[in-house]
């Protein structure tokens, strides 16, 4: 049976992690979600992504077997290798939603990390606690908990290794909404959908724009922004949008991804 599957729900590409109990990231699951990133990257059809996962935790992290052969050079191979995958997700031109909906350890929050949006429930917990194996997270979690939430924040996860709650995660900017536990999975399915169903060539636009301004500051996302603000005008979304707004109102036009 797959450790990853891939499914759409319309324009929603779902990547699920389903290798119970723990959904640890071994050869097998990392093979499967590299495959199934790059499959939504081929898709001509996939407007967004949600990634989630099946049983009683998101991750318990990194399966520590694939740590006993490795020595410095096959140790860098292999965070070298996952980093192609971290980049291929976060290169998506389109919204990606990850939805922690329990545990979330090591592997996974950086996966989470790599994507636009988290969503958490309540009851969720975090953790990056590589330090239980003399390790740093190398999936690029320190940087993107950085990004999100400062250097010392970031710092303090990693150097204490401590389990986080969902709530404190939100207050740090690492979590972008918490939701009830209660219907987590089909809030999270809606929320995500709604992104994808949205004006898919501005939402790339949008994503151009901010990692600009992540790698180069506000200055050069200004740059930027003219000529992928520019080129919306020339989509069918902008056109048929403006046509419903001026004949209909806000709020009633549909989107195509084109």
């Amino acid at each position: 049976m797959p450790s990853v599957d891939l499914a759409h729900d319309g324009p929603l590409a779902v990547i699920t992690l389903d290798a119970p109990p723990l959904n640890l990231f071994d050869e097998d699951l990392i093979e499967g979600l590299r495959a199934a990133v790059a499959s939504v990257a081929a898709s001509p059809d996939a407007r967004g992504l949600l990634i989630r996962a099946n049983g009683r935790a998101v991750s318990g992290g990194v399966d520590v077997h694939l740590f006993e052969p490795l020595t410095p050079e096959s140790g860098a191979a292999l965070w070298r290798s996952l980093f192609e995958l971290i980049h291929q997700l976060e290169s998506l031109p389109v919204p990606t939603v990850f939805a922690a909906h329990a545990l979330c350890l090591t592997a996974a929050f950086e996966v989470s990390l790599a994507c636009d949006l988290l969503l958490a429930a309540e009851s969720a917990k975090f953790g990056l606690v590589e330090i239980v194996v003399g390790l740093t997270p190398s999936m690029g979690g320190p940087q993107r908990l950085a990004e999100r939430a400062g250097p010392a924040r970031a710092r303090e996860l990693v150097y204490t290794g401590e389990l986080y709650d969902a709530a404190t995660l939100e207050r740090w900017n690492v979590v972008n909404r918490v939701l009830p536990d209660d219907g987590f999975a089909e809030a999270a399915r809606e929320f995500a959908l709604r992104l994808a169903n949205g004006p898919t060539r501005a939402h790339a636009a949008t994503k151009a724009i901010v990692a600009t301004q992540v790698a180069a500051g506000t200055r050069a996302a200004d740059a930027v922004t003219p000529q992928l603000s520019g080129a919306l005008f020339g989509t069918d979304d902008l056109r048929n949008a403006v046509a419903s707004f001026l004949r209909d109102g806000p709020g009633k036009a549909t989107y195509t991804g084109h």
